[in-house]
């Protein structure tokens, strides 16, 4: 066979059209690269579809605006993280150092795994109201996963919602720091399992005092 033959059939082999759900897979993984390689500010909806290879009305079906693009980066990190999180749980011993080493590293890993995207995603999810109620909605339920996995090592007392939230804070800033290689992800985890069992342990004192 000729290869204009060839280039006929080939041209003529219509392209398999992806599921409604793997082309929001695609145009999510494009995203997370923009992000990684041009940052969160050139992360629009057109540059998203040339990049991806498609139209915009694709794009825009999917997504509808670019909030609506942040907050599904987001909600893609959340699932990342709590499947992570899910699934170390379930393989973890029932003491208090072993799940709050759960909690320290899976919160660790899932930053690293998206590197430098994340904190630019997440600084962007602050540039709004709407996006910001978002971002909260999605920490309230991963602190009372927190709360639920730790409070059995907690004695009566009910751990307070100021300690779950610095908690998160050292989380946040702890692998930030290790994604930009300022300190090691080992040290990172470290630092905030010590800082999780301390939170836990003044929740004990409290009660028995």
């Amino acid at each position: 066979m000729s290869s204009l033959d060839e280039n006929l059939r080939s041209s003529a082999t219509p392209r398999r059209r992806l599921s409604r759900e793997d082309r929001q897979r695609q145009l999510l993984d494009v995203a997370w690269r923009l992000v990684r390689e041009e940052g969160s500010e050139a992360l629009t909806l057109a540059r998203l579809a040339e990049q991806a290879g498609v139209t915009k009305p694709i794009v825009y079906d999917h997504f509808t605006t670019r909030s609506g693009l942040l907050a599904a980066l987001y909600q893609d990190f959340d699932a990342r993280q709590t499947a992570l999180m899910d699934a170390a749980l379930e393989a973890s011993e029932p003491t208090l150092e072993s799940r709050a080493e759960v909690i320290a590293s899976s919160f660790v890993e899932c930053v690293l795994l998206q590197g430098r995207e994340i904190p630019g995603v997440i600084a962007a999810l602050t540039s709004s109201p709407e996006l910001e109620r978002i971002k909260r909605e999605y920490e309230a339920i991963f602190l009372d996963k927190c709360r639920a996995v730790l409070e059995p090592f907690a004695g009566k007392k009910r751990i307070p919602q100021a300690g779950l939230r610095a908690m998160l804070g050292a989380a946040e800033a702890l692998s930030n720091a290790a994604a930009s290689g300022e300190i090691s992800a080992g040290e990172a985890k470290d630092e905030l399992l010590v800082s999780i069992v301390a939170m836990v342990t003044r929740t004990v004192d409290t009660s028995s005092s």
